[in-house]
């Protein structure tokens, strides 16, 4: 019997093993109780072209709790500035085996009102 911490990193190893083989750039999030990450992780996974995060003093003038939706909106609203400034549009989503639920569905929800494509 696994536990949710071992199913997770199971299903982000099936992920990320699916991103390998397409070769593409990848968007990964990571989160905790407090705060929400992004990363847009180049191709060959050795070089981070861009990242947001709650942790950022623009962020966090905009939000005070850094643990919920709002906040997640407001990552994904400037990882997506920084990857378009970066050149990037298309992309895939690592969700890093979290479900698409709650603050992961609400950054990639905006992350693609401002222009990703995943």
């Amino acid at each position: 019997m696994t536990n949710k911490k071992e199913a997770r990193q199971r299903r982000a190893r099936k992920t990320r093993a699916k991103i390998a083989d397409q070769k593409t750039v990848r968007l990964a999030i990571s989160r905790t109780n407090q705060h929400i990450y992004a990363q847009v992780i180049s191709a060959c996974g050795g070089k981070i072209l861009a990242s947001a995060s709650t942790l950022e003093a623009e962020v966090r003038k905009e939000v005070s709790n850094g643990g919920n939706a709002a906040a997640a909106a407001v990552v994904g609203k400037r990882i997506a500035e920084k990857a378009k400034s970066a050149g990037i549009t298309a992309l895939a989503f690592d969700r890093s085996g979290h479900r698409y639920h709650g603050r992961i569905k609400a950054l990639a929800d905006a992350a693609r009102e401002h222009g990703l494509q995943f």
